[in-house]
């Protein structure tokens, strides 16, 4: 008996340890499960990349495959519906698309022409999951590994590209191979550079280069004249970012005072409950887009809506535009006093001067201190080539904004749509360095020292 109890407790401490052997394989399974499989970094770099291409599809193929299955595109095969997703999503990513279409009526003849407006809204959708991925690849690499993931990640991305642009060309819309295959790469590329950027915390960290060490070994004079001009481009960023925010918040302003113009513009086109959540997609897609037309506006350059019709606060010469209920919002009636707006981005140059003065590198302004001897002459040029600067910086960046704001719709009166872009930047940096001298002159002011209040 006393053996048969033995026997039964020896059974019961076995069967316990193989249960306790099996309860840390299965946490080892489940550890191993959350942490991912262990793969190649360029395969997961691939993997990521080309999870950012399926739900970028999926965000444009849902809402369009929705309006084909409500008789939307009643003339349209499954086909035929399948290959415009992929136009589109090649249009988000900004290739350009070739239009062949039928001019109408019993004319044989066809019109032709390119279709470069990118929808900026919809381009952050792709930005942002790249930017999603490259936080995980920089999570999953060492410092000098980090080239492997994201090499992966954007030859997986060129395949797509390249294998879209070959599968989605029809008679009515072409598409050039090489730009199908490499244009996706710089808004999936921005995006997994800044996230690997977010996520290893410094610059020296991704590219292997310490610039801190790198800056410590230069004379004194060579770190002044960095600081200065590091801190014109960013107080530069700064007055552009300003003029920015007030023109969308200019924007946000009009749309709410003419919401009904762009109701009735709704209730006249009759899109339907699924038709209408497509075109409202599609209009919150070009929100960033109407955002910097905004900002050419208030800066006076104007904007451009058709060939012959501008719209800027100092004149307005508008023909017919397409039924778009957004461009309900636009400015109409009396104008005479629109020239205010223009003093907004003063405003903008304002904060960047006041920002500069708080940084307090103005090495430029000590250098010429020495040299003329006179206090109220050395702050007057200094002050003087620091609006310069800064407004120049805001100039070369409203370049790009502009240029990315505008495009053509390929066909009609709208090959010429956008901000305009030199006399926007010319204005817009004039504009910010009269405001960046008057924010520096009189920033002083405006700041608290302690010292002297105590």
């Amino acid at each position: 008996m006393k053996k048969a109890q033995q026997s039964g407790s020896g059974q019961r401490k076995t069967a316990g340890k193989a249960n306790g052997r099996g309860s840390a394989a299965v946490d080892s399974l489940r550890e191993s499960w959350r942490e991912g499989i262990p793969m190649p970094l360029w395969l997961q770099g691939a993997l990521e990349f080309i999870q950012c291409a399926f739900f970028s599809a999926a965000l444009v193929v849902v809402p369009l495959m929705a309006v084909w299955f409500s008789d939307g595109f009643a003339h349209r095969s499954l086909d035929s519906v399948f290959r415009m997703c992929g136009q589109v999503w090649l249009l988000i990513h900004g290739v350009p698309l070739e239009l062949n279409l039928a001019a109408g009526g019993d004319s044989p003849a066809v019109v032709t022409g390119m279709l470069t407006f990118i929808p900026l809204g919809l381009t952050l959708i792709p930005f942002f999951l790249a930017w999603r991925s490259g936080r995980r690849i920089a999570r999953a690499s060492y410092t000098d590994q980090l080239w492997q993931g994201i090499a992966g990640a954007l030859g997986a991305y060129l395949l797509v590209g390249l294998v879209t642009g070959f599968a989605v060309p029809t008679e009515e819309v072409g598409v050039n191979l090489g730009a199908a295959t490499l244009v996706p790469l710089i808004p999936a590329g921005l995006g997994v550079i800044v996230g690997v950027r977010r996520e290893a915390g410094s610059w020296g960290r991704l590219f292997g280069v310490d610039f801190v060490e790198w800056i410590a070994t230069t004379s004194q004079h060579s770190r002044w004249a960095g600081s200065y001009v590091w801190s014109v481009i960013r107080a530069g960023l700064v007055g552009y970012a300003a003029a920015f925010g007030l023109a969308a918040l200019g924007l946000t302003a009009s749309l709410a005072m003419h919401w009904l113009e762009i109701s009735n513009i709704y209730q006249q086109l009759q899109p339907g409950p699924i038709g209408g959540a497509v075109l409202t997609i599609a209009q919150l897609g070009v929100v960033p887009n109407l955002a910097l037309w905004s900002l050419a506006w208030i800066s006076g350059g104007g904007i451009t809506l058709g060939v012959g019709s501008t719209l800027g606060p100092l004149g307005t010469a508008v023909g017919p535009l397409p039924a778009m209920p957004v461009l309900g919002a636009l400015p109409a009636g009396d104008l005479g006093s629109a020239w205010v707006f223009m003093l907004l981005p003063v405003l903008s140059g304002i904060l960047a001067g006041w920002w500069f003065l708080r940084e307090g590198e103005n090495h430029f302004e000590d250098w010429i201190s020495i040299r003329l001897k006179v206090r109220w002459a050395a702050l007057a040029v200094s002050t003087l080539l620091l609006g310069v600067f800064i407004g120049a910086v805001a100039g070369l960046v409203s370049l790009a904004g502009s240029w990315l704001a505008g495009g053509s719709l390929g066909i009609g009166r709208l090959t010429e749509l956008g901000p305009n872009v030199w006399m926007t930047a010319v204005l817009l940096a004039g504009e910010v360095g009269l405001g960046v001298i008057i924010g520096y002159l009189v920033a002083p002011f405006l700041e608290r020292d302690p010292v002297l209040e105590d």
